[in-house]
Order: structure tokens, then C-alpha cells, then sequence
């Protein structure tokens, strides 16, 4: 059974869609066959796969527009071994979703081909919708990255009273995977308060490895390539490489409780 893991945060540009494309290349480069499902109609997972989407692509957002849709329809292969993706259509309006917040999970639990999986990794749309209640509802884990700054705390804030929402009424078996500080620059001081508050808040053990900045990571994702695969050397790979080795210990260990 696959091991489901949401990928949220409320605030654009926080290495959300980032973490997603990097830590599901990590994982399938392990050995795991991964599947991304890319909820954000913004579609930069689905771009950052080197998917070229075309109007005859059907996509995950079909489900949202036709509560019968199949969503085995929408996956395809992307070019590196084990990775595979459910796009996102980048011209779906929220308008028109359903508001039902258990389609997704029926339509997963449908599906012929997700028993094959050992992860999937989906990335939320930043709002709060009905997209996102669909992918906490379906959700094992929730992973929320984050930028070191007080806008970004907020957010944090924010979803986190989503998520408690989320257990206490739809998911009750949805865990906290951690949060994962990105671009951090540990001689900023501001950097440095912002990850003692997020630790005092919630708990040092919720701080997972942190991701540095570096200019390999965009150049990657403009090249439409996980930094695995794009600069295996560069100090973003090897965050992402300590970052997983950290989320499979955590999933362990949660599975042995």
C-alpha cells in the first residue's frame, strides 16, 4: 500500500513544488516507484518533470470537473526510472471544483495501478479549497516547507489549524511528517529566531533537514530536472539526500507505533 504524503504550504514561493519534484526524484532514484500527483493548477511540478502538457492530456483536475472520472487515465511515465505523474491543467478555474472532499480519495482507492506504488507525493494548491481539504483527506503524512520569515510562520499557523481540522473531522489517521526550512541561511539571525519559534511551537523533532540556498536548484527546475538528475553534487542535492534518509526514519518510525 502506498505511503501518501501531501506536500503543503499556505504561502507561495516556498519551495513547496521544489520539495515535491526533488524529494519524489530522490526517492524513485532508491529504488521506491513514486508517483506525483500535482493538485496546483499553477502546474510547476508537472513542468518540473519535463512533462511537455498538451489539451489532449487528460489531468488530475478532470476528477474535479467529473466526480466519475478515471484517474488511471491521467498517469503517465516521466523520463527517469520509478517517477511517475498525474499533471495538473494549468488553465482549471476553482471556481467550478465540487466542494466534496472525499473525491480524490475514492477515485485513488478505485484505481488499478496505485497498489504498485510505494510513495505518492502530492503537491496542494497554496489556497485553502477544496483541492487541499482533498488531498489532507487522502493523506498518510503532511510535509509543510517553509521559508524562514515571519510571513511564512503565519502560514504555517494557518495550515496547521487546517490540519487539526482535518483529523478531527475527515482524517483521523493523518500524521505531521515535519516541516522543512528552505533557503535558510544560518548566519541570518532572522533565520535562526524564525526556526526556534516554528521548533518552540511544534517541537524540535518536527524541524527536518533544512535545504540551503543555492542557484542549482532554479537552474534545475528551469531545465526540467530534479537537481538529482541536473547537479548530483551540488549542496541542493545533497539536502535533498539527507532530507529523505530523515523522512523514511520518521515514516519507520511512526509505522512501528
Amino acid at each position: 500500500m502506498a505511503v501518501i504524503i501531501s506536500v503543503s504550504n499556505r504561502k507561495g514561493g516556498t519551495g513547496k513544488t521544489t520539495t515535491v519534484v526533488n524529494l519524489a526524484a530522490e526517492l524513485s532514484s532508491r529504488g521506491r516507484k513514486v508517483l506525483v500527483i500535482d493538485l496546483d493548477s499553477q502546474a510547476h511540478a508537472t513542468l518540473g518533470l519535463g512533462f511537455s502538457f498538451s489539451l489532449d492530456h487528460k489531468t488530475i483536475h478532470d476528477l474535479f470537473l467529473n466526480p466519475n472520472f478515471d484517474v488511471d487515465s491521467c498517469l503517465y511515465s516521466t523520463k527517469w526510472n520509478g517517477l511517475f505523474l498525474m499533471p495538473a491543467n494549468y488553465s482549471f478555474e476553482h471556481s467550478s471544483i465540487m466542494g466534496d472532499s472525499r473525491l480524490l480519495k475514492e477515485a485513488l482507492i478505485k484505481s488499478r495501478f496505485l497498489k504498485d506504488f510505494d510513495f505518492v507525493i502530492i503537491d496542494t494548491p497554496p489556497s485553502l479549497d477544496a483541492l487541499l481539504l482533498n488531498a489532507l483527506t487522502v493523506s498518510d503524512f503532511l510535509l509543510i516547507p517553509f521559508l524562514p520569515h515571519f510571513l511564512s510562520a503565519e502560514g504555517i499557523i494557518s495550515l496547521a489549524k487546517t490540519f487539526l481540522r482535518i483529523v478531527i473531522k475527515d482524517n483521523p489517521s493523518l500524521k505531521l511528517l515535519g516541516f522543512v526550512p528552505i533557503m535558510v541561511n544560518s548566519r541570518v539571525q532572522h533565520h535562526k529566531c524564525i526556526l526556534k519559534r516554528i521548533a518552540d511551537e511544534y517541537g524540535k523533532d518536527k524541524i527536518l533537514p533544512q535545504i540551503r540556498m543555492d542557484i542549482k536548484l532554479v537552474e534545475a527546475f528551469e531545465s526540467k530536472s530534479p537537481i538529482k538528475f541536473y547537479a548530483p553534487r551540488s549542496k541542493g542535492a545533497m539536502d535533498y539526500k539527507y532530507l529523505t534518509d530523515e523522512v523514511l526514519k520518521v515514516i519507520a518510525r511512526k509505522a512501528s507505533l
